[in-house]
């Protein structure tokens, strides 16, 4: 009878992985999504007529998106064993440059729709411009990922400043402010190109064959590089790829704030790295997923926003957002070699 029982339930389990395919998510994920919807509970209990406002929650709909797009920036990077420390110069970069067009064509007289339309391609082929520049010094010159995207943040930063004059660039079209400030039955905008975003890099990075090179990289470049995989192109494709996120982030923050400055987002490059190594990222590569990754950045502007709500300062709350990161890098690397040394016991045993 029991063994029936245990049966049934097996086939159950088998029925509902062949239903979702794909689908299911990992033990990980689902702890990050009961912490998640904790956190939420708990603000909301704590001030429910602040945090749960619905113009508390029509802010963070517009604000964590642009946010979100940039930690799949850097997870996509960090699966490989890299990191990209230019990620919102390069949002930013593209923004300004595309802000310069827009605005240029603005005052010249030029239909609106038309000025959009080249500063939306001029932010879109700057950011692969960007990331092509990444992927050339990492990938075929051969320079350290942390040392590569450092020098290019400085470069892009420069480049930004250097346009700017330190000031913020303004005077867009009207039509601009569709793509951070509107909403399609009432879903803003930029959560739209987010979820667009996460289909995106979901398929691209693990469910094909592009991503599953990406993930071995991660786990051992120079036995890829013997198994007959082009390691140097597969990097430099997915530089361009983050750097086309960061453009699309760029875009999102710019129409958002209607302006452009090299100094928007600087706060996402530290959160970024939090998102992904939160989301189970492993920030020595190999693995790493989407979904994880983006319930992390749910988590971590629900933080943002209660502490905001609950008048901490900002200063603090980057403090807190550093404290976050090194407990989960502290709790990840327990656990690694809990596993490691798990794995040598069992071998001793085995063998």
């Amino acid at each position: 009878m029991e063994q029936n029982t245990q049966q049934t339930v097996e086939n159950e389990k088998k029925g509902l992985r062949k239903l979702f395919g794909k689908f299911h998510l990992e033990t990980k994920e689902l702890v990050l999504l009961w912490i998640f919807l904790g956190i939420f509970i708990l603000m909301s209990i704590i001030s429910p007529g602040r945090f749960l406002s619905v113009y508390n929650l029509q802010s963070m709909a517009y604000q964590f998106p642009e946010f979100g797009i940039l930690a799949l920036s850097m997870m996509v990077i960090i699966v490989t064993g890299g990191i990209n420390l230019s990620i919102t110069y390069s949002a930013t970069l593209a923004s300004i440059l595309g802000a310069v067009v827009m605005v240029s064509m603005n005052k010249a007289g030029a239909p609106e729709l038309a000025s959009v339309l080249v500063g939306v391609f001029i932010i879109i082929v700057a950011s692969l411009v960007t990331g092509a520049v990444n992927g050339l010094i990492v990938a075929h010159i051969g320079i350290v990922p942390m040392l590569a995207t450092l020098g290019t943040m400085t470069l892009f930063e420069g480049i930004s400043l250097n346009i700017t004059k330190g000031g913020a660039i303004s005077g867009f079209p009207n039509m601009f402010q569709w793509f951070g400030n509107s909403s399609i039955i009432g879903i803003p905008v930029p959560l739209f190109i987010f979820v667009l975003v996460i289909i995106a890099t979901y398929f691209i990075l693990q469910r094909s064959t592009f991503g599953a090179k990406v993930y071995m990289i991660g786990c051992n470049p120079t036995a890829t590089r013997f198994s007959g995989i082009n390691v140097k192109k597969t990097l430099f494709l997915l530089y361009v790829y983050s750097g086309l996120l960061t453009g699309l982030a760029g875009l999102v923050m710019a129409s958002r704030y209607n302006s452009a400055k090299e100094s928007y987002g600087y706060t996402y490059l530290l959160q970024s790295v939090s998102a992904a190594v939160l989301g189970g990222t492993d920030i020595s590569g190999g693995f790493g997923k989407v979904f994880g990754t983006v319930i992390s950045v749910l988590i971590l502007q629900v933080i943002s926003s209660g502490l905001n709500i609950f008048g901490v300062n900002r200063f603090i709350t980057d403090v807190i957002m550093g404290m976050i990161l090194i407990l989960v890098l502290t709790i990840n690397f327990i656990n690694n070699k809990r596993e490691e040394k798990a794995l040598v016991t069992k071998k001793i045993v085995t063998a």
